[in-house]
């Protein structure tokens, strides 16, 4: 019999399932450039953040020593973001040329999208369109419902994001997707503050810039060296996921 959906399991995509940093830097200097007239010296940190944040603190990093003309607002990162999509997708032919496919990675969302009542889908701080483009490039974008998740294209943090998605998924599938049975897969202490802000258990994988130790502290529920154990990932989001881990 087959199981009503229940679960929803949302993947970071930057350094938890494929790194395109080359690409991203290349993208980020042409859009910043064009937006603001200025270069992009001072790229800020990006782990677990989502666009506009970036985009706020490289414009304070990088600000010429006149004064900007009008503070930035919303209207100049909707440029940015318009740019941002554009010099991104004229370099997709790069993404699998500069970037890769981090190991383990299409078996674990192959894996973990089989498993019974499963709802796949992202919470990322990448604009939608280059979020999609990711995907595309490395063939995962059919284990996702990109419909219902969390990108950088809103101007919120990525804990809002998570409540956002789960409340698209609710809307969608017709069932409430509670904290227990939702899961957050991504690599930065950043992430695992905001699975617990947006209410989520979250796995830690340590394929980007945080240590394991790093990880732990921030309080991730489960901590994984990577995702090369196909089994081992299937088994946390399944023991996340069960009403037996709430307690």
């Amino acid at each position: 019999m087959e199981v009503p959906i229940h679960r929803l399991v949302l993947w970071n995509i930057d350094l938890t399932l494929v790194d395109v940093a080359r690409v991203t830097r290349a993208a980020y200097a042409e859009a910043f450039g064009k937006v603001t007239g200025w270069p992009l010296v001072r790229l800020p940190q990006m782990a677990g953040r989502t666009e506009s944040e970036i985009f706020f603190e490289a414009l304070a990093l990088n600000e010429p020593g006149a004064p900007a003309a009008a503070p930035a607002g919303e209207e100049m990162l909707g440029r940015f973001a318009g740019e941002l999509a554009s010099a991104f997708g004229a370099r997709r032919g790069l993404l699998t040329e500069q970037g890769r496919l981090l190991p383990g990675a299409r078996a674990a969302v192959t894996a973990v999208g089989n498993l019974p009542g499963v709802v796949q889908t992202l919470l990322t701080g990448a604009i939608k369109p280059n979020a999609i483009e990711k995907l595309q490039a490395f063939g995962l974008e059919r284990f996702f419902d990109t419909e219902v998740g969390g990108y950088g294209s809103e101007v919120f943090p990525k804990g809002a994001l998570l409540l956002n998605a789960r409340g698209r998924a609710a809307g969608k599938y017709g069932v409430e997707f509670t904290e227990e049975a939702t899961v957050y897969i991504a690599d930065s202490t950043r992430d695992v503050v905001a699975a617990r802000m947006g209410g989520a258990r979250s796995v830690a994988v340590v394929s980007g810039r945080s240590s394991a130790a790093e990880l732990r502290d921030a309080g991730a529920d489960m901590v994984l060296a990577d995702l090369t154990d196909t089994a081992n990932v299937v088994r946390a989001i399944d023991w996340l996921t069960t009403p037996a881990a709430a307690g």
